[in-house]
This record gives C-alpha cells, sequence and structure tokens, in this order.
C-alpha cells in the first residue's frame, strides 16, 4: 500500500529503550514452549485473557492432549468443557478442531525454513482456516514456527498511536502496520518476538487504555 509509512526512526529506537528496561521476556508465555500449546493458545486468546487461557490449557493437558490428532480424537462435548474457562467454547472447539485437522497435515511445512515467498504462501493458507485471522495467524507464525512475522494486536495499536509518531496508527489496516514495522527493524524474528512482548509488557505496566504514565 503506498500510503503506508516507510521511515518511522522511532520503531527501531523504542524496542532497545524498552528492551533496556525490561529485558529479555522470553515469549510465548506457554508452559511447555511446543509448537501445538503455542497453536492452540493462539486460537483460545481471540477476545479472552490469558490467565482463563492457561486454566484451559491446563485442562487440556489434564485430558492428555498435546497433539492436535489427540484433540480430535475428544468427543466435542469434552473438548468444549474442557476450554469453557476460555469463553465462548462452542465456537472455540469448532476453531481448534479446524486447526488440528490443518496441522495434523502441515505441521512439518511449517516447522521448515523458508523464503519470503513461501511464507507468504503459508499464511494465505493458514488464514484460509475458519477461526484464524491475522493476528492469529501471525502468533502462531512467529511463537509456534519461528518465522519473521511481527503481530500486530490492540497493545501495539496503542503503542504505535502514543509513542511511535505512526499517523492514524489505531485505524491503519493490519497489513499496512505490520508492514510499518517490518519496514523500519531488521529482518529478525528474535527482534519481532521481543518487541512484540515487550510491547505487551508496557502496556500492562504503565501505557494502559485509559490513562498513561509510559515515559518511553
Amino acid at each position: 500500500m503506498s500510503l503506508r509509512p516507510k521511515n518511522i526512526p522511532l520503531i527501531h529506537a523504542t524496542y532497545k529503550t524498552l528492551l533496556a528496561r525490561y529485558g529479555e521476556q522470553h515469549w510465548w508465555p506457554s508452559k511447555s514452549g511446543a509448537p501445538w500449546e503455542i497453536v492452540a493458545g493462539a486460537v483460545l486468546t481471540q477476545n479472552c485473557a490469558w490467565r482463563n487461557v492457561e486454566r484451559a490449557l491446563d485442562n487440556l493437558s489434564a485430558l492428555g492432549v498435546s497433539a492436535p490428532q489427540q484433540l480430535l480424537a475428544l468427543p466435542p462435548e469434552a473438548l468444549q468443557e474442557a476450554i469453557r474457562p476460555a469463553g465462548f467454547f462452542t465456537q472455540k472447539s469448532a476453531y481448534l478442531q479446524n486447526v488440528a485437522r490443518f496441522f495434523t497435515d502441515h505441521a512439518t511445512e511449517y516447522s521448515a525454513p523458508c523464503t519470503t515467498t513461501e511464507l507468504h504462501t503459508r499464511r494465505q493458507r493458514l488464514l484460509g482456516v475458519k477461526g484464524v485471522g491475522r493476528e492469529t495467524a501471525d502468533s502462531i507464525l512467529l511463537y509456534a514456527f519461528g518465522h519473521p512475522v511481527f503481530v500486530i494486536d490492540a497493545y501495539t495499536r496503542r503503542v504505535a498511536e502514543r509513542h511511535l509518531a505512526i499517523p492514524q496508527a489505531a485505524t491503519l489496516p493490519y497489513d499496512t502496520l505490520q508492514a510499518t514495522f517490518m519496514d523500519n527493524l531488521p529482518q529478525d524474528t528474535r527482534i519481532y518476538n521481543e518487541y512484540h512482548a515487550l510491547i505487551v509488557r508496557l502496556c500492562k505496566d504503565s501505557c494502559r487504555k485509559r490513562g498513561c504514565a509510559c515515559g518511553v
């Protein structure tokens, strides 16, 4: 998109400031760090606080679910009851089943290194799974499979609007704001991972939805 901001030096500078302030965050905040747990968490966290996602993931773990095939083997009622703490459990159980079917066939492919063009293709295919939007897809690609994509969420928009001098950050299309970050950062999975985690930390710490005392 030709209207996207190109040169925003505050993006990289603020990453360094936040890293110096908070240190490495070692995200995604899952217990095992296993790809499937991250995939399931990315679906469950839609419109849900992470503490409730953890309760749902713990319930799945107690049922012996640590892979997509095991989730698909659960009776629908058992799956819905397990993820009830994450809210919208009927809808999310269907989404989880869709994603589980997809990664039953494609997990090895998505774990493999790829070119930028191949990554775009993988992202588009993932977006074709019902229940997977851009934020969910990019969280899966970045955190579960280690691909260099920058995640945009409400926290990212808040910080971009207040601190990064990105015009109309709150209303820019997702892909436009994502490209703005990626244009102004090294293409580095570790940086994308840490930066998003640091933004979340800042917003929970002081850059809140109502009121801000960030000092960034």
